[in-house]
């Protein structure tokens, strides 16, 4: 399939790099990512290729997905220094989800756009960095992951300073996207911050529903965010794109096993 039949071109002209139109594209995102830690490109994905894109991944996802679940704390870490094991920030909750890697869908939508040069350009010039790289890493350079009735994705962090999503089929009911904007910054963990957070004492906390097909770009490693729990019959089915500042990356064995249940 063309990149113009999977990509709304017209609306996000990611391919005529340098024009006024794509300068002015790159600076809208820069101020949503300034103001709000996020932009998001609605209907990025044109519907007839969402369609083609999910029917090609369910019946992986179906059959062969790793299924995740665990009991976490808000930095996926069995400790903290200065922190004791029964602080409040270290509280646990629970995660479920089940994840399709890259090597399973090589010839898919995702997939396609992930490598696309113009997407990656386009993305480094929105977070203002030089260059971006996709990973080495077979497994993690694209997920896929799906959350059924009663799943979610609980409170985090990121590791990593951006992340990039693509959801290709929203939820009857639930998935929301819930963050709270910068809890903490690089040089203040704001401890008690985060156990108020977890306590539902957080009024700042905000909730976005995404539709389906809309590209989202999130500076997620202070600002702390979940998956609301699924409701309904129709999965949350959401494309994680794992690009890097520096070619070559591959994640660790242990990494690998954690979060795929087996080794590339």
């Amino acid at each position: 399939m063309p990149i113009h039949d999977i990509l709304d071109l017209d609306r996000y002209p990611l391919d005529k790099p340098g024009t006024p139109e794509w300068e002015g594209l790159v600076a809208r995102c820069r101020a949503d990512l300034a103001k709000d830690g996020m932009y998001n490109l609605a209907g990025f994905v044109k519907p007839d290729a969402l369609k083609q894109a999910v029917d090609e991944i369910r019946p992986v996802m179906e059959t062969l997905s790793f299924t995740h679940k665990r009991r976490h704390n808000v930095y996926f870490r069995k400790d903290m220094p200065g922190l004791s094991a029964d602080h409040p920030a270290l509280a646990l909750c629970e995660t479920v989800n089940h994840t399709v890697c890259a090597d399973q869908i090589s010839q898919s939508i995702p997939v396609w756009v992930y490598e696309w040069s113009h997407f990656i350009t386009f993305l480094a010039a929105t977070m203002e960095k030089e260059a971006l790289y996709p990973a080495r890493d077979a497994l993690a350079r694209v997920n896929v992951m799906s959350y059924r009735d009663g799943e979610a994705l609980n409170w985090h962090f990121d590791r990593s300073e951006f992340t990039t999503t693509l959801l290709l089929q929203a939820p009857e009911q639930g998935g929301e996207f819930i963050y709270r904007t910068d809890l903490r910054s690089d040089s203040d963990p704001n401890y008690d911050g985060v156990a108020r957070l977890l306590r539902g004492e957080d009024k700042d906390v905000k909730s976005l529903t995404l539709d389906a097909g809309t590209l989202n770009v999130f500076r997620g490693k202070n600002t702390a965010h979940k998956v609301g729990t699924v409701k309904g019959g129709k999965d949350r089915m959401i494309a994680v794109f794992s690009y890097f500042d520096r070619p070559g990356v591959v994640f660790s064995r242990e990494d690998q096993l954690g979060f795929y249940g087996r080794t590339a």
